[in-house]
């Protein structure tokens, strides 16, 4: 489980993110990252899931996303305190393992951090 400060809740904080960030897709999941720029409202690093009816049933979805949380909480050190990270999950993630989740994902997230995490 993600600490609350570090869970993203905010329907506009997603949209920022995934319509301002950097994008890095992989075969099972897309990451979106954003530096945000308002640093009176930052109290730490923030990360979302996006994971759609098309992963499968709910059960699906709920283990991806436990899947998931289990490994961004042991990514929160490499991200910097005014990050926001979106985490889109694709259909394959339902059949994929988690250290392949873990991959994919550690994979966008060092390509979006080189790239700078914002383009604008």
């Amino acid at each position: 489980m993600l600490p609350a400060r570090n869970r993203m809740r905010r329907s506009r904080e997603f949209d920022a993110t995934v319509k301002y960030g950097v994008r890095a897709a992989q075969s099972d999941l897309v990451v979106h990252m954003r530096r945000d720029t308002n640093v009176g409202t930052v109290n730490g690093p923030r990360v979302g899931l996006i994971v759609g009816k098309s992963v499968g049933s709910a059960v699906d979805r709920h283990r991806v996303s436990r899947r998931l949380r289990h490994v961004v909480r042991g990514m929160l050190t490499d991200l910097e305190y005014n990050d926001r990270m979106v985490i889109r999950v694709l259909p394959g993630s339902r059949d994929a393992s988690s250290a392949r989740l873990e991959q994919e994902l550690r994979l966008g997230l060092r390509w979006v951090l080189k790239q700078g995490g914002t383009n604008r």
